[in-house]
């Protein structure tokens, strides 16, 4: 018998967060793209932080992938990447507290993305904000949306 294994769909996701205020009324986009089809989701908080908008703008667009998939998440956020790539990994090993033993902040919103982005295949790559690379813009865009849904 021969078993054929299915490819992994790809998928671009473009992410940003967005904070009217640190904390202040914030919002977050993401613009997921595969196979000629555009996707874009968009939402907000009426009390957060800049970090939790990035955060979310992420575990949402994970979230929103109907199967497993191969997945290049696009981001400006530093916090986002480092925490992913090389903090995550030790605040696990130390119950979710930093190196001076302080707890991690925004612990239930990295604790969803762990679980989340371990169901893909995830590589993550940094792109500089507001320079002008299309995805990136519109996933800004679309976290300024959130926020503007946010103040009605």
């Amino acid at each position: 018998m021969k078993v054929v294994m299915s490819e992994l769909a790809e998928i671009n996701i473009y992410t940003d967060g967005a904070c009217k205020g640190n904390p202040g009324v914030g919002g977050w986009g993401a613009l997921l793209e595969s196979g000629g089809h555009r996707k874009e989701i968009y939402g907000g908080e009426k009390l957060t932080t800049n970090n939790r908008m990035e955060l979310l703008a992420v575990i949402e667009a994970l979230h929103s992938l109907k199967q497993v998939s191969r997945v290049a998440v696009y981001a400006d956020s530093q916090y986002v990447l480092k925490g992913i790539n090389e903090w995550l990994p030790n605040w696990k090993k130390r119950n979710w507290r930093t190196s001076d033993n302080k707890p991690v902040k925004n612990v239930d919103l990295w604790q969803r993305l762990d679980a989340i982005a371990s169901q893909h295949q995830v590589q993550w790559i940094w792109v500089k904000g507001h320079a002008g690379h299309p995805g990136n813009e519109r996933a800004d865009a679309l976290a300024n949306m959130g926020v503007e849904q946010q103040l009605g």
